[in-house]
């Protein structure tokens, strides 16, 4: 890969982010925020009992590696029911420190990455699947297996052996990861997986499971939060503190959550358009293609394209 790269927000980043940002982001947040508060148990600020009830669901250390194991066994098999990956292709996990990134693939070749996962601040349960299904199936490792496959071996394309970082082909390697999750886990898919597999095998209580899930899913409402952080701070209307800040009022992120993805902010700059917003036109154009998506072989089949074929955002 090529990186280093310092960006601004672009013209073309800031033209994406404008089309989707909402137009008063104060308010639309608090907005959101209104609607989570009477979820969250207890006492203090709606960010220290969202802290706090989330804290319940940390992976032990010593639990990670089963709890990743199973995550990944059962991404792995969902996606090869419906893509023919290769034979031979495999991946390894670490675990890290000191990264401005969750987690991270690696993609060596010849069909093989190195998954990095940064253990520098707690793992909560979510991240398993998350992490299962982003770095690895149907995510990078399977988008930039495919790639290989399909383009530089059979077709002999040896430019797309070459993934430039800072490029279009991001918005769809990290909006086809994060949206991977959904095609992987439809409907109440993964709450049934994680509540019957991956919260017993943390330790974790099960009978919490649908609650867990009911406010997770308000909290992803508030992904966009994290956008405008990044635009404001690398546009120069926000400092860092000032951005932290904004993290922890409107994206609910805990102090050291917040300065983690600051400091993304700072090394990859406009990069963070990618995760949300790439999602969302990889869910719009696979429901245009796959008639709204209530057909998951169909799902599946146009997904299956778009990891394999080079695209450009505009094609979707």
């Amino acid at each position: 890969m090529l990186r280093g790269t310092r960006l601004s927000f672009d013209e073309e980043s800031k033209a994406l982010y404008d089309a989707v940002a909402p137009a008063h982001p104060d308010e639309h947040y608090q907005k959101l925020l209104d609607e989570l508060n009477p979820l969250l148990p207890g006492k203090g600020t709606l960010l220290e009992r969202y802290t706090a009830y989330r804290d319940r669901f940390v992976i032990p250390r010593d639990r990670l590696d089963a709890v990743f194991d199973a995550a990944i066994a059962a991404c792995r098999e969902r996606t090869r029911r419906h893509l023919e990956l290769p034979k031979d292709e495999s991946f390894v996990v670490e675990y890290v420190s000191d990264k401005s990134w969750g987690a991270y693939n690696w993609y060596k070749g010849n069909y093989h990455s190195v998954i990095q996962v940064n253990t520098d601040l707690p793992i909560h349960i979510d991240r398993a699947v998350d992490l299962a299904c982003h770095e690895g199936y149907p995510g990078h490792h399977v988008y930039n297996t495919l790639l290989e496959k399909h383009l530089v071996k059979a077709r002999d394309w040896v430019e797309f052996s070459i993934y430039p970082l800072f490029s279009p082909q991001s918005l769809i390697a990290e909006g086809t990861a994060n949206h991977g999750i959904l095609v992987a886990f439809p409907g109440d898919e993964r709450l049934a997986f994680e509540r019957d597999t991956l919260f017993p095998l943390a330790g974790l209580d099960a009978s919490e499971a649908e609650r867990y899930y009911r406010i997770w899913e308000k909290v992803e409402r508030l992904a966009y939060a994290g956008n405008e952080a990044a635009r404001r701070y690398v546009d120069g209307e926000f400092d860092l503190e000032a951005a932290e800040a904004w993290l922890a009022r409107y994206a609910l992120m805990a102090p050291q959550r917040a300065k983690q993805r600051m400091r993304f902010v700072e090394q990859y700059r406009s990069y963070v358009v990618n995760y949300n917003l790439g999602q969302d036109l990889v869910r719009r154009y696979l429901e245009r293609r796959a008639g709204g998506g209530g057909d998951p072989a169909r799902t599946w089949e146009e997904f299956g394209r778009l990891l394999s074929s080079p695209r450009l955002p505009s094609d979707l």
